[in-house]
């Protein structure tokens, strides 16, 4: 059965698809083949990362797919050796290389590395600005900002980001930098949205899983869709691939979403690194 995924408006006019599959940690050589069975399942929206070094395969894998460039949403990512303006036109350039488009959906700063460049992660993201205005990114965002990296951006540049990404799952709720995009108009996407897979063992989760017949996986999936959030489960796994779609065809009632919702252990809960401190540049 066909599997619709809905669209969510962006605060720029555009639209992005609310379950989209995400490519980090899958090694290139595994990558077209994901992508891939991702695409044939329904998916239309892959998320990759100059770091995470398969752009290349998710442009082949989409341009084999035979599907319209139009109907497939990808996002990029800056990577965090290059944020001095001139070496992100350079990196931005290298992603549509890689990619071979020209245009990508979504280009996001990886992260804001208040430690490095002097805390200047403004200038960088004005130089995303320039890619929205000259049609090379339809949409820019950011990933891993905290409240103060917003403010500051809302202070000293001109455009809102469409998005920001950021570590959001049933022990990490995240729940401060969420309501500061509900208030500005800002989605969020859930990356690390099952913890690892460390919350699908929660005895919560697999009760409430048992009592509507699915998966934990699933379950916590549409506990996401349901705040409203954008995620990108990865798996290389077919039969996973295709059940991390099927989480629109049930609802999670009221009682259900507290009790996950609950879990929420603050920053104990955190299972990446705190964007206050992280300073890693690949080498």
């Amino acid at each position: 059965m066909a599997i619709t995924i809905p669209d969510i408006s962006l605060n720029d006019g555009t639209t992005i698809p609310q379950l989209g599959f995400g490519v980090f940690q899958i090694e290139p050589k595994d990558t077209v083949a994901a992508v891939t069975t991702a695409l044939e399942t329904g998916y239309r929206h892959i998320d990759t990362a100059e770091m995470y070094g398969n752009e290349a395969e998710v442009g082949e894998a989409v341009r084999m797919s035979g599907l319209d460039r139009g109907s497939v949403y990808v996002t990029s990512k800056l990577n965090n050796g290059f944020h001095r303006p001139d070496d992100a036109r350079k990196a931005f350039d290298s992603t549509l290389a890689a990619l071979k488009m020209d245009y990508i959906d979504l280009f996001l700063i990886h992260w804001p590395l208040p430690t490095l460049y002097d805390g200047d992660y403004v200038s960088t993201w004005k130089v995303l600005e320039e890619f929205q205005r000259d049609g090379r990114a339809r949409s820019i965002g950011v990933s891993n900002f905290q409240v103060a990296h917003l403010e500051r951006l809302a202070a000293e540049a001109d455009v809102v980001p469409a998005v920001n990404q950021i570590e959001a799952h049933p022990y990490f709720g995240n729940d401060e930098v969420r309501a500061y995009g509900r208030e500005h108009n800002i989605l969020t996407e859930a990356w690390s949205p099952i913890a690892q897979g460390k919350v699908l063992d929660d005895p919560t989760v697999v009760d409430i899983a048992g009592q509507l017949d699915r998966t934990p996986a699933q379950v916590v999936l549409r506990w996401h869709v349901q705040r409203g959030d954008i995620i990108f489960p990865k798996s290389t796994t077919p039969k996973r691939i295709e059940e991390n779609t099927r989480i629109f065809d049930f609802e999670l009632d009221d009682t259900a979403m507290e009790r996950i919702t609950a879990l929420n252990r603050g920053e104990a809960g955190r299972q990446g690194p705190n964007p206050d401190t992280f300073a890693y540049v690949p080498r």
